[in-house]
């Protein structure tokens, strides 16, 4: 039958009961537009979108999430001109994955060579996990938390290929599709399922490592900026500020991540297996003995690019995305690559989860036009002295679980400012809002993939299906860091902020200017 024929290309290989979840929802949304309103209306549309991102195995998100995104257009629930708006205030971030993603794949050679000499010669998996959080922390505090899990992606990805292809009987050289498990031989396939956790810990331990360094810097996330403009703050005192709060937390996500590899709780804790470590250490050692003065003189530039990444970043001497576009430049015209075909293989990775992240800029907008953030601004708004201060960072943290945390910073901090404009609250207050509002937007955040760009891109990379990395698992493996960093972060806003400034004061580094 033709109605059979079009149910199944529907979705395409989707089950059968995913179909008629997403077609039930797209039935029942117009009507509840016109029989509830549109508040009540976008918050069903914003648990819809979350459901095709927990269900991403299934189905790419951009598909069902994009269906209903472009409903909720068709039936009012926002407006492209408000579309358009979010995704020109994200550009930065939109140009960014187009151009730093499609880098990074330019120089994963030289990054897969210098972590694979990194995690054969580290036998503790806990010194292991705590570098790689560690390290990850650093970097995205003076770099970008995208470009950071995009480096770890790769490498990720680089070693589960080479792993995949000997446990399927292949050689090295020869062509291999890793996504596809039938080739894989009995006897490999507890040490697969097992360094598939490993590979799974690791990720989220970098992952988790971008929050932390990202919360402490102006340059850390998109909305420390913005936060920082607003207040008029410089990079020095936007550390200073946050500092009581964000090495509390630092250290006791390092102390977290240490726990959790030593007790294996929570999906954490599996070693790498011995014939995996053996199949890795083949691989570099032939990798090393048949190089030539060709492939030396290719990872010599990129490791000269990857300098330049990194100064260019450090500096901000453009916007990310333009030194992702500099980094493709010059990796592909030292190395020889001049093939049409071959630069394009790079943005493979990128660009779906651009169309992805531009979705969701729809339902960030129909949150927006709603305004279904308000009664929550309005009430902490409403509170007096730190209790203010504690509502609005246990708020942010809340919703940024369930939206970006880019849009939940962006409307606090415009709501803040205001306030300070009509002199509804103090400089201080202002100053105190401020801090709780970054450190809200960055650390609870780290519950779902929803509520960080990096944690979703994670999600929807290539890595994900292969190590078995589903949103679920995600939030289950997120949990214990979720629980410890937001109450450290609630204790140290609640006992060191005010202290902080204060201190702050006296050795002359905060201004007292207008915001």
């Amino acid at each position: 039958m033709i109605s059979n024929a079009y149910f199944k290309n529907f979705l395409g290989h989707t089950p059968s009961w995913y179909k008629w979840t997403i077609i039930l929802f797209l039935i029942c949304n117009p009507i509840l537009y016109l029989t509830v309103g549109p508040v009540i209306t976008g918050w069903v549309v914003v648990l819809e979108f979350i459901f095709t991102l927990a269900m991403a195995l299934k189905c790419y998100p951009l598909l069902p999430g994009g269906l209903i995104a472009l409903q909720s257009v068709f039936i009012g629930l926002t407006s492209t001109k408000t579309i358009y708006h979010e995704i020109e205030n994200a550009f930065e971030v939109i140009l960014l994955l187009i151009f730093m993603v499609a880098g990074i794949y330019f120089l994963k050679n030289m990054l897969l060579f210098i972590f694979t000499k990194i995690v054969l010669n580290i036998r503790s998996k806990v010194f292991l996990s705590l570098l790689f959080c560690f390290i990850s922390a650093i970097l995205s505090a003076f770099l970008d938390a995208l470009t950071v899990i995009a480096v770890i992606i790769s490498i990720s990805v680089g070693f589960y290929g080479i792993y995949h292809r000997v446990a399927s009987g292949k050689k090295p050289h020869h062509d291999h599709d890793h996504t596809n498990d039938q080739e894989v031989e009995e006897l490999n396939r507890d040490d697969l399922r097992s360094f598939r956790s490993f590979l799974r810990s690791l990720l989220m331990h970098a992952a988790i490592g971008t929050a932390l360094g990202g919360v402490c810097t102006i340059v850390g996330e998109p909305q420390n900026l913005l936060i920082a403009s607003k207040a008029g703050w410089n990079f020095t005192e936007f550390l200073l500020r946050m500092s009581p709060i964000t090495i509390p937390v630092l250290i006791m996500g390092l102390i977290t991540c240490g726990l959790l590899e030593i007790t294996g709780w929570f999906g954490y804790g599996e070693k790498l297996p011995a014939n995996v470590k053996n199949i890795l250490k083949d691989f570099d050692d032939k990798e090393t003995k048949n190089r030539t003065d060709k492939d030396r003189a290719e990872m010599v530039i990129q490791a000269v690019t990857f300098l330049w990444l990194v100064i260019a970043l450090s500096l901000h001497l453009a916007s990310v995305g333009l030194i992702g576009l500099s980094v493709i430049v010059i990796a592909t015209s030292f190395r020889g690559i001049n093939e049409e075909h071959r630069i394009g293989k790079a943005f493979e990775e990128a660009l779906p989860f651009t169309a992805l992240l531009t979705v969701f800029f729809v339902i960030v907008a129909v949150i927006e036009e709603q305004s279904l953030f308000a009664p929550v601004i309005s009430y902490a708004l409403s509170l007096q002295g730190n209790t203010q201060v504690l509502a609005f960072y246990g708020a942010n943290g809340l919703l940024s679980m369930i939206s970006d945390n880019v849009f939940v910073a962006t409307i606090y901090i415009k709501e803040i400012h205001n306030a300070f404009l009509e002199a509804q609250i103090t400089r201080e207050s202002f100053d105190s809002l401020a801090v709780a509002i970054n450190v809200g937007t960055n650390i609870p955040s780290v519950a779902t993939p929803n509520g960080q760009a990096a944690f979703l891109f994670l999600l929807t990379s290539s890595v994900a299906p292969v190590i078995r990395l589903s949103y679920g698992r995600m939030v289950y493996m997120a949990l214990p860091y979720t629980i410890i960093l937001s109450i450290t972060g609630f204790l140290s806003i609640m006992h060191f902020l005010q202290p902080g400034t204060e201190y702050l004061k006296e050795i002359g580094m905060i201004n007292v200017i207008s915001p």
